[in-house]
């Protein structure tokens, strides 16, 4: 049988049989599947298609089939190297704010890179637009245009007081999306306005940064009544890129990709070489300092343990 993952708790899986999509088998992993993809600490991922059998009245996994994409990133597990937080998606929603609390440049920059790579679009949704004084404003505006003049798809909210919803929901109508962002930055708050039924848990009102908490533990694939389907995740403190070679870095970098091709060498590392058009750029204010800032941090700790 074929089926669907759409919830995975670490040790067990729930999944959406092909057959009748209202039936969901509870399922775990064949012992032999964790042996053959030991470079990942979940081998199966929320949005997997997978092949099941019963054995002794249990749905086994016994295989993952192809994958058309994921959303991976660097696990904090050293003993394991990724951690896909889903597969098989449309797109990606990067929930950001830049104070309520801080999302800094280089996630976003990060998460980018990453979904650039495996081949998954991104919307970059700015939400607590209501929270935002008029200087904070204006650093958002310049902020958010660093990102629109790249291509990316750029969308400003306010979840608590439903500001801009239609907008997310014409994104997300019809699409199997991932959701990912901070802890607190208003992911489950969200889905919770797009759709009421879900009624996804958030915490009481943090005192130090005034943000409900997204507390979800674990990831989970939902229905959305106007079509599509969302894939909840738990709240990221940091993201780290795998699977990306160093010298390869730069082209997930859209900006300095396009202007690379003015570089004196063809293996320009845009970091000490001369007549490096990507460090000119950003001298004349053609690429945004805090881009090239993101760049170099990925490339310096590619060897470490969270590239």
């Amino acid at each position: 049988m074929k089926g669907t993952v759409i919830k995975s708790t670490g040790s067990y899986y729930d999944v959406r049989l092909e057959e009748d999509g209202q039936v969901v088998m509870d399922c775990r992993i064949k012992g032999k599947m964790r042996i053959d993809d030991i470079k990942s600490t979940n081998p199966v991922a929320v949005g997997d298609y997978v092949n099941i059998s019963i054995e002794g009245g249990e749905g086994l996994i016994t295989e993952v089939l192809p994958r058309k994409n994921y959303v991976v990133r660097r696990s904090s597990n050293l003993s394991k190297q990724t951690h896909i937080l889903a597969a098989n998606v449309d797109q990606a929603l990067l929930v950001v704010t830049i104070n309520f609390p801080v999302t800094t440049p280089v996630f976003i920059d990060r998460f980018l890179a990453s979904a650039e790579a495996f081949g998954v679009p991104v919307v970059l949704v700015f939400n607590k637009v209501d929270r935002y004084d008029t200087q904070l404003k204006e650093e958002l505006d310049a902020f958010e245009q660093i990102y629109k003049d790249m291509g990316y798809d750029v969308v400003e909210i306010s979840a608590k007081q439903e500001e801009g919803l239609e907008k997310i929901k014409e994104r997300l109508k019809g699409k199997v999306s991932v959701i990912a962002g901070h802890s607190g930055v208003g992911k489950s708050t969200l889905i919770n306005k797009i759709e009421p039924g879900l009624n996804l848990r958030t915490d009481e009102i943090s005192e130090t940064n005034n943000s409900g908490k997204h507390t979800t533990t674990h990831a989970e694939m939902h229905p959305f009544s106007f079509g599509g389907y969302i894939i909840d995740t738990p709240g990221i403190r940091g993201f780290g890129i795998t699977g990306i070679e160093k010298n390869e870095i730069a082209h997930y970098f859209r900006d300095i990709f396009k202007i690379s091709d003015e570089c004196q060498y063809n293996n320009c590392t845009h970091k000490h070489e001369p007549g490096c058009a990507v460090k000119l750029a950003v001298e004349e204010g053609r690429l945004a300092y805090s881009r090239y800032q993101s760049y170099v941090n990925i490339v310096d700790s590619s060897t470490s343990k969270y590239r």
